[in-house]
């Protein structure tokens, strides 16, 4: 098989892959999408604006809104505030090993 032909090849299993990612969101859009509209439901009745997790310390209302530090704003070696703290741990860094 000559270098060109593998590429060929290569490149139409990459464009298959493609359609069928596409596919796959689209049947995913459609299965999911009575659920999406009962949960747009519960949030428009209950006036939900966004995910709250606890309500006491701010690094663990929304693990999307905190930051690395915020829980050690008093001391490093700090006792920990709220009882909410030690179920949520702050975010970790993107691409850090657990």
């Amino acid at each position: 098989m000559r270098p060109s032909s593998a590429y060929l090849l290569f490149l139409a299993a990459l464009l298959l892959l493609a359609e069928a990612a596409v596919v796959h969101a689209r049947w995913e859009r459609v299965r999911s999408t009575p659920i999406l509209e009962e949960q747009a439901a519960v949030v428009g009745r209950l006036g939900l604006t966004d995910l709250c997790l606890f309500t006491e310390a701010r690094y663990t209302r929304h693990p999307s809104q905190a930051d690395r530090f915020s829980p050690f704003q008093d001391h490093p070696h700090a006792l920990e505030h709220f009882p909410s703290g030690s179920l949520v741990a702050p975010p970790r860094e993107p691409g850090a090993s657990p």
